[in-house]
C-alpha cells in the first residue's frame, strides 16, 4: 500500500502540472467507478480534459488509444466515486462557536431575505480542509436564526476566494417554519398557542411579497431577493419536522406559487409522502446520528427514516445539522453508511449524498455524478468512505485540479508520529 501511495504521489504531482491547461488529457484507468446514479463500472475508465469529465467508459469493452491521453493513471484495485456535499450547512461560515468574530451566519431582524451568505464564506477555514478529506468537496452555505435567515449558495471547497468557490450563487432561501408544538424530553408536549398567529405572519409577508413580484416600479431589497422564489429561479427551503407543519407547508407552497419548495429537517415525512411526492417536494433529512424526536419513537427511527422515503419514493438527501455541525460535515459520508446498515443499498447512499442532493440544491445538470459533460470532481479510495474503518482517500479532483487532501489535523499527527519515531 505504501509504494502504491508513493507511486500515485508522484504521478499526481505531475498532473498537477498538466492541469492548469485546458488542453491536458488525464484518463483514471480500471478504477472501479460508483457513478452517483446507482450505476458501478467495475473496470471503469475516466477521462478529464480541464475541468470537464470526457469519457466514462468500461475498460474491458472501449477501444483505448493511450496516445490520446497525456497520462494515465492505473487505479486497479482501488475505487473512483463523486465528490459528496455537505447541503444546510455553516461550513465556511464559522470557525469556532464559541468565539462571536468567527460566526458570520445569523443576522440581526426577522425577516432577512436579502442577506446573503455568499460573501461571507471563508475559503481559508481550517475546518474545510477536514471536510475534505473524507471525500466531502462541496457544500450549501446556509445562513440561520430569524424567521427568514437568507440566501445560502451552493460553494465549492476549493478555490482562492468566495468567487472562486462559488458553483450556484443564491440558490434559494431559507424559511424557518414554526413549531407546531411546545415542550420536549424535560416537559410533556403540547400544541403550541402561538403557532397559527406565527404562520398568518408569515403568509402576509410571502403575499406581500408576491404582490410585489408582479411590479416594477417599486424596490424593496427584502422583497427583490424574493422576486425569483416565484419565477423558478430561485428553490424556498423551509425547515420543519412535524406532520402538520408539513401538510401546511404543501398548502402554503400552493397558495403562494413557490414552484421549488424544498423541505430541510422532514422528521415525519414518511408519514406525509404521498403528499409530498404529488407535489413534488423533496427532503434534505438529517442525518442518523441522533436522538429520536419524540418519548415513544423507535430508538433506532433516525437511521431507518432514509430507507422509509427511499421505499415511498420522495426525493431525499442526507445532512447533517445541529450540535458541532460546521465540524462535523467530514461525517456525512458515514451518515450514509447508517442509513446503508438500515436498508439502503450501497450505491443508494452513495446517491443520496451525491447526485439526489445536486438534484435538490438544482446543480445535477453540472455536478453530483461521474458522467460525461459534467464537472470533473470526484475522488480514488482504498476502501469504502462510507465506512470510518477502512475510509482511506489516495487523491482528490475538484473542477479538474488535484487538491492537498493534508490538513491541521494531519499535519499534527505526521509531526508527532515522526517526533517519536526519532527518538526510538
Amino acid at each position: 500500500m505504501k509504494v502504491l501511495r508513493i507511486i500515485l504521489t508522484i504521478t499526481i504531482f505531475l498532473c498537477m502540472g498538466l492541469s492548469g491547461s485546458a488542453q491536458k488529457t488525464i484518463l483514471l484507468s480500471k478504477g472501479r467507478v460508483h457513478v452517483g446514479n446507482g450505476k458501478v463500472i467495475n473496470q471503469g475508465l475516466v477521462g478529464i480534459k480541464g475541468d470537464k469529465i470526457i469519457l466514462v467508459d468500461n475498460a474491458l469493452t472501449h477501444n483505448l488509444d493511450k496516445s490520446a491521453w497525456d497520462t494515465i493513471i492505473d487505479l486497479k484495485g482501488l475505487d473512483v466515486y463523486p465528490g459528496f456535499f455537505a447541503p444546510n450547512s455553516k461550513l465556511g461560515l464559522t470557525e469556532i462557536d464559541a468565539v462571536r468574530a468567527t460566526r458570520d451566519f445569523n443576522e440581526v431582524g426577522a425577516y432577512n431575505p436579502h442577506v446573503r451568505s455568499l460573501t461571507a464564506f471563508n475559503v481559508e477555514s481550517d475546518i474545510i480542509g477536514t471536510v475534505k478529506t473524507n471525500g466531502v468537496f462541496y457544500s450549501q452555505a446556509t445562513p440561520e436564526g430569524g424567521v427568514i435567515s437568507g440566501s445560502s449558495s451552493v460553494m465549492s471547497l476549493n478555490g482562492w476566494n468566495w468567487e472562486d468557490a462559488v458553483l450556484k450563487k443564491d440558490d434559494g432561501i431559507h424559511l424557518n417554519w414554526p413549531s407546531t408544538v411546545s415542550g420536549g424530553w424535560s416537559t410533556p408536549k403540547k400544541s403550541s398557542e402561538d403557532y397559527s398567529s406565527q404562520l398568518k405572519e408569515i403568509r402576509a409577508f410571502f403575499e406581500a411579497a408576491l404582490s410585489y413580484s408582479s411590479s416594477k416600479d417599486l424596490y424593496d431589497p427584502r422583497f427583490e431577493a424574493m422576486r425569483a422564489l416565484f419565477n423558478g429561479e430561485k428553490r424556498l427551503y423551509i425547515h420543519a419536522d412535524q406532520m402538520r407543519a408539513l401538510l401546511d407547508i404543501i398548502d402554503f407552497q400552493r397558495d403562494l406559487k413557490i414552484k421549488y419548495p424544498v423541505i430541510i429537517g422532514g422528521y415525519d415525512s414518511h408519514k406525509v409522502a404521498d403528499q409530498l411526492n404529488s407535489s413534488n417536494i423533496p427532503v434534505i433529512i438529517k442525518g442518523g446520528h441522533t436522538l429520536p424526536e419524540n418519548e415513544d419513537d423507535p430508538v433506532d427511527f433516525p437511521y431507518r427514516l432514509p430507507f422509509l422515503l427511499k421505499e415511498a419514493g420522495v426525493l431525499f438527501c442526507i445532512q447533517n445539522s445541529g450540535r458541532m455541525e460546521t465540524m462535523n460535515s467530514r461525517n456525512i459520508p458515514f451518515l450514509a453508511g447508517t442509513a446503508m446498515a438500515y436498508g439502503l443499498t450501497e450505491e443508494e447512499a452513495i446517491t443520496a449524498i451525491s447526485l439526489s442532493t445536486a438534484k435538490i440544491l438544482g446543480v445535477d445538470k453540472i455536478v453530483g455524478s461521474i458522467e460525461e459533460g459534467k464537472i470533473a470532481t470526484l475522488f480514488v479510495n482504498k476502501g469504502t468512505p462510507l465506512d470510518m474503518r477502512t475510509n482511506n482517500l489516495i487523491f482528490g479532483i475538484i473542477n479538474g485540479e488535484f487538491v492537498d487532501l493534508s490538513n491541521v489535523q494531519t499535519k499534527l499527527y505526521d509531526k508527532y508520529k515522526k517526533k517519536y519515531e526519532d527518538q526510538k
